[in-house]
């Protein structure tokens, strides 16, 4: 099918999977995963409606991005991928969101920039629920801590972000993230792919991250 079909039906999905869930959120959000997607795929889902859309790299997003928000004003465009401290200001100028803060030192940066620009996007914590070593993410037991070490910066921390282990079952995880949120006071959960979005979204989930099922396979 054609992306715009794709979209439809991912949207469809989402409402009914809203529709059953035990514990649904206010609202959920699909963010489009684009990466490796060029203009013209991104373009056939921007004329379909979609409006919000997220991106693995700094690098890649700032050679796609700035023209089409400029020519869709509305557009929103989240970091789901990880950051380096040295592409902190780069990101920060461009992306609506971050859900990758995953340490102090990110922290210090995004603030350090956020006092400099006067300017700071709305930022996730990403939570490394399977505690894998290869896996960017806080850990669990570290979570508060940055949570908390990001309020003291006066950050603008919304909620959390996650992506379980690919070999495990992700209700679990979904289950746990949430708990986390609740407990450290946030709303916003991000959490759900292509294969797992509808089992998020059981839990709670505000945003659902959704690539293959819409742009299709890519390397």
């Amino acid at each position: 099918m054609s992306i715009p079909e794709n979209l439809s039906v991912i949207l469809a999905r989402i409402a009914a999977a809203r529709k059953a869930a035990f514990n649904p959120a206010p609202l959920t959000r699909l963010v489009a995963v684009s990466k490796t997607v060029d203009e013209a795929g991104i373009a056939q889902a921007l004329e379909a409606g979609q409006r919000l859309f997220g991106e693995n790299r700094v690098q890649e997003a700032e050679a796609k991005f700035p023209a089409l928000k400029r020519d869709y004003p509305d557009l929103e465009l989240h970091l789901i991928g990880p950051l380096q401290t040295n592409k902190v200001k780069e990101a920060a100028a461009l992306f609506d969101c971050i859900q990758t803060l995953d340490r102090i030192r990110l922290a210090d940066a995004l603030a350090l920039a956020r006092d400099k620009s006067g300017k700071c996007p709305q930022l996730l914590v990403q939570v490394n629920t399977g505690e894998e070593e290869q896996k960017a993410g806080v850990m669990p037991v570290g979570t508060a801590a940055l949570i908390a070490h990001a309020r003291k910066l006066d950050l603008p921390v919304a909620g959390l972000m996650c992506i379980p282990p690919a070999a495990q079952d992700p209700a679990p995880h979904f289950g746990f993230l949430a708990k986390l949120a609740r407990d450290n006071g946030l709303s916003e959960l991000s959490m759900g792919m292509s294969g797992d979005f509808e089992m998020a979204i059981r839990f709670g989930a505000t945003y659902v991250r959704v690539g293959t099922a819409i742009f299709g396979s890519r390397s």
